[in-house]
């Protein structure tokens, strides 16, 4: 029997594991596929406070863990296979079968951005290709970028990468864009805007291991051409990482946990949210952080109001 489990590693919950291993709360930690989070696949984090010449985000992570780990709390590396959250304590199950069971889970399981699955976009992510235009934006100061995308998203990384960029192309597979009208013209009206539309995104090209542009295909006349660009930007959405949780838990209609406003309450008592697995906004590990300490302390005051219970006797 754990007192909590938290199930990720990336900013949110490494930050609850420090606050709840401080508090003598013994967390155990399950690493998922990518410990670290996405900051693990980016090269240098500017924006994250008291580094004053930056770091490499692997290595903000680690020192994140290590800190966990100098107050007590346990890792354990595998990904939930399974879940019960209907009755305490919860039931978690990991691959290969291995059960444990929790009076309390913390989920800072994160979201994924949605990806183009073309060549070079994996291999260049934080070498050229982003997904996240105020983390690497200012990386790219009077360079020519690409923004590939027509959502709202879309349409606000551009305009936000034109305060650095010297001009941003818009690259989407369609005539029509499916941003709001308001985004769409606020993107038309920025004269460091220029469009490629109806492009079908092909490859990342590369040229001295540096990004060097994007391959795209004109759906009208079938026509292969390469953009030239210092920097891509993939801005075609976010899916959070809760399918597994298979409907035990209040989302919205793409999957993000909601959360009871102020809080990282869930609707089910004793199971908090905290990171990008329930914030659709803003998506920044220093905001994910303060989410971490937000559910470590719900955490807390949960466990502390409930009734002393020897749950083992009751395990099969």
């Amino acid at each position: 029997m754990e007192k909590v489990v938290i199930l990720g590693t990336g900013p949110a919950g490494l930050t609850a594991a420090i606050y709840l291993a401080r508090a003598n709360m013994n967390p155990l930690v399950i690493e998922g596929a990518e410990p670290g989070g996405q900051l693990i696949l980016t090269t240098e984090v500017e924006n994250y406070p008291g580094y004053t010449d930056g770091i490499l985000g692997p290595e903000l992570m680690d020192n994140m863990r290590k800190q966990a780990e100098r107050f007590g709390a346990q890792f354990r590396r595998g990904w939930v296979t399974g879940i019960d959250l209907r009755k305490r304590p919860f039931k978690i199950t990991l691959q290969k079968g291995d059960e444990l069971t929790a009076e309390a889970v913390i989920i800072s399981t994160g979201a994924s951005a949605k990806m183009l699955d073309i060549p070079g976009e994996s291999e260049n992510l934080g070498k050229g290709v982003s997904t996240c235009a105020t983390c690497d934006g200012f990386f790219f100061r009077n360079k020519k970028i690409i923004v590939v995308g027509g959502g709202d998203s879309a349409m606000e990384e551009a305009s936000f990468l034109t305060r650095f960029a010297s001009e941003v192309v818009i690259v989407h597979r369609r005539s029509e864009l499916r941003a709001s009208k308001i985004m769409q013209e606020r993107a038309r009206q920025n004269a460091k805007i220029t469009w490629a539309l109806d492009r079908i995104p092909l490859r990342v090209v590369t040229k001295d291991d540096k990004v060097s542009g994007l391959k795209v295909r004109n759906n009208d006349t079938a026509e292969e051409e390469v953009i030239q660009a210092d920097g891509i930007f993939i801005a075609i959405g976010h899916l959070p990482n809760s399918s597994f949780l298979n409907g035990q838990i209040e989302t919205d209609a793409i999957g993000y946990i909601k959360v009871n406003p102020g809080t990282t309450e869930t609707n089910i008592p004793g199971v908090l949210a905290c990171g990008d697995v329930q914030d659709s906004k803003y998506r920044q590990a220093v905001t994910a952080a303060g989410t971490g300490c937000m559910a470590a302390l719900d955490a807390e005051r949960f466990l502390e109001g409930q009734e002393i219970v020897d749950w083992s006797q009751s395990l099969p």
